[in-house]
């Protein structure tokens, strides 16, 4: 298992209630995606949180990073909605 400190961000904080945690990942989850796809099984706060997980932003150690990024070795993934603005 990989335990990873998540930060989460505006509506996915608000959504899921609360603003960071600690967790122990399984094995499986090797990707900024296959987080996504995990964190939406832990209950109906994540998975409204998470629900259009195509449009949620993720950083790995403060670096923005796609969905198919890694996250071996990873201290900190924060997950934030997209930003607006300019």
């Amino acid at each position: 298992m990989n335990t990873v400190n998540l930060v989460y961000f505006s509506w996915v904080r608000e959504r899921i209630g609360k603003g960071e945690e600690t967790l122990d990942l399984p094995a499986g989850v090797v990707t900024v995606g296959d987080l996504l796809a995990h964190l939406k099984t832990l209950g109906a706060e994540y998975e409204s949180a998470l629900e259009h997980q195509n449009v949620i932003r993720a950083a790995i150690n403060q670096e923005h990073v796609d969905h198919g990024e890694p996250i071996a070795g990873a201290r900190e993934i924060a997950l934030f909605p997209p930003m607006t603005g300019g």
